[in-house]
């Protein structure tokens, strides 16, 4: 790890960090805790389905259960068999992840996506993110060698496709003396999603997309956690790109919900992944 054994001071340090990230998960179940087992029938090593497998990808601060207490039963009840991992892990803070370097955590969903398919004896799998999960991916279909072979589809909700400004609250990286290197250091995927960043520039530099592959972005004009919400939008040809509120104007989901527990966000993960089968969202699926 290129982080070295912490010291009770780091770990700490980390902690710390890692829980001012993660307020927003703490009223979430398991949020306070350790991460509950997975519910609802993923991570079965033994599905069967006519439909790719769909690998979940988890946001900032979230894990590979917590974040998908909501879709990954969604998704199983529809036929899918659904997967999800935990990365970006950090040494000393327990249940939160995605903490990590990008690139490393880039590396980790490469590993998983294998995984995956060699389990299945599918050919492709989808890939879900929501946050932080629904932009590294990106990084793994550019960087890793026959990546774009491996996915059909990228579903990506409420992604951090080019950074936030967090509500304004990340123009105290420069009034905080200290605070950008301290969480550059400790935390580094927060400074890596922030507007601007060298990974996102370097990421972002030679477009968003992969040939071969189809992307879809799901959206809420509510969102607090990734600023302005029209960032998270890609304008590349073939892109799908959603705004939950041109399809229900009385959907109020923000970054949290729009992952855990929006079922007209479901509804058109679900229309992403069978296009063929799709059936148009409105304000009916915000109960159905």
């Amino acid at each position: 790890m290129p982080f070295g054994t912490p010291t009770p001071s780091r770990t700490s340090r980390r902690a710390l960090f890692a829980g001012l990230l993660a307020l927003p998960l703490l009223a979430l179940p398991g949020g306070t805790a350790h991460a509950a087992a997975p519910t609802g029938g993923w991570n079965e090593s033994d599905c069967s389905s006519e439909h790719r497998p769909v690998v979940l990808v988890h946001g900032t601060g979230a894990n590979g259960t917590v974040n998908w207490l909501g879709l990954a039963p969604y998704l199983v009840d529809r036929g899918y068999c659904v997967y999800s991992l935990d990365y970006g892990r950090l040494p000393g803070v327990p249940v939160l992840a995605a903490l990590g370097p990008i690139e490393e955590s880039s590396g980790q969903l490469a590993a998983y996506v294998d995984e995956v398919l060699a389990a299945t004896g599918a050919d492709e799998v989808d890939i879900v993110g929501h946050s932080q999960g629904g932009m590294m991916p990106r990084h793994y279909l550019k960087n890793h060698p026959g990546a774009a072979d491996k996915v059909n589809a990228l579903v990506a909700l409420a992604p951090s496709t080019n950074g936030t400004t967090l509500s304004g609250l990340t123009t105290l990286l420069d009034l905080v003396p200290g605070l950008a290197d301290a969480l550059d250091t400790f935390t580094p995927a927060l400074t890596q999603q922030v507007v601007g960043s060298d990974f996102l520039t370097e990421l972002n530099a030679d477009g968003y997309t992969v040939p071969g592959v189809e992307y879809t972005v799901i959206a809420t004009r509510y969102d607090q956690v990734v600023t302005p919400y029209e960032t998270q939008f890609i304008d590349e040809p073939g892109v799908r790109n959603v705004l939950l509120q041109d399809l229900c104007p009385l959907n109020v989901s923000e970054h949290v919900t729009i992952g855990l527990s929006d079922r007209m966000a479901f509804h058109e993960v679900v229309n992403a992944l069978d296009p063929a089968g799709a059936e148009p969202t409105d304000c009916r699926h915000l109960v159905s």
